[in-house]
């Protein structure tokens, strides 16, 4: 009987969380999220010039690059704005050391099917970036949501238009999710309800109420999802992922 596949734990955060703090993380983890532009919120990128530092404490890389939100690509070019943020994310991917080849990653935060708009742009930004020597790819949701008479998914919607594009889904909801726990083995990406899942985000900092009610008591008093053998900080909350490559962007 064939071996299941081996699986991978890696985290994300939108701040760095230090250089010191690596080794210890680097213990748990085998890989981390990289941001090539701001992150949701912060008006600079505090990953920026750490890959190198990065790479040396032996992680891999899952790369990201924040998209726009709708209210960003309503009666605009979508189209237009999504190929300009292409080359931005390009030139990031170019600047910080990553090779052609590697997987960029979309950061689509808001959740169900596609309005006109925001498939305008996630299409064209990941045309821009396939047609470079990168591979594009779409981190969404994996929760399915009402739409019109049915329930959809953002990563189902994208999946159907967009087949090329590598999925990073991020379902939290227990179950699937175990909560901030990571399993011995760790879990199968399939497992986050999406299939064809390249990487699941299991568990986020800090939690939403409404969908980790089962699994509450697996996060810290204060919501967040710490690493174990970490003092808890700011520095080391974290989100939980699973994928099955030690590095999943390809970016080492």
């Amino acid at each position: 009987m064939a071996s299941a596949q081996r699986t991978y734990v890696g985290f994300d955060k939108n701040g760095y969380p230090g250089d010191d703090l690596l080794p210890p993380l680097h213990k748990t983890f085998a890989w981390t999220g990289y941001w090539l532009n701001n992150p949701p919120g912060m008006t600079t990128n505090p990953w920026a010039g750490k890959r190198s530092t990065v790479r040396a404490d032996g992680f891999g890389f899952l790369i990201l690059f924040n998209g726009r939100p709708d209210a960003q690509l309503k009666g605009q070019d979508a189209a237009a704005l999504g190929r300009s943020d292409a080359a931005a994310a390009i030139a990031a991917a170019k600047r910080e050391g990553f090779s052609g080849g590697a997987i960029l990653f979309l950061d689509q935060e808001e959740g169900g099917s596609l309005l006109p708009e925001q498939a305008d742009y996630m299409g064209a930004w990941i045309t821009a970036v396939n047609r470079s020597n990168f591979k594009a790819g779409v981190y969404c949701s994996g929760i399915a949501v009402p739409s019109g008479a049915e329930r959809i998914s953002t990563a189902q919607d994208v999946a159907h238009r967009f087949p090329s594009a590598k999925l990073w889904v991020w379902n939290d909801q227990c179950p699937p999710s175990p909560g901030c726990a990571i399993p011995t083995p760790p879990l199968d990406p399939a497992k986050s309800g999406f299939p064809q899942t390249l990487v699941w985000q299991y568990a986020q900092s800090p939690r939403r109420p409404d969908d980790t009610a089962a699994c509450a008591r697996t996060y810290a008093a204060d919501g967040h999802c710490y690493p174990p053998g970490l003092p808890h900080s700011g520095q080391t909350f974290v989100d939980l992922n699973v994928s099955r490559s030690p590095d999943p962007s390809h970016g080492r």
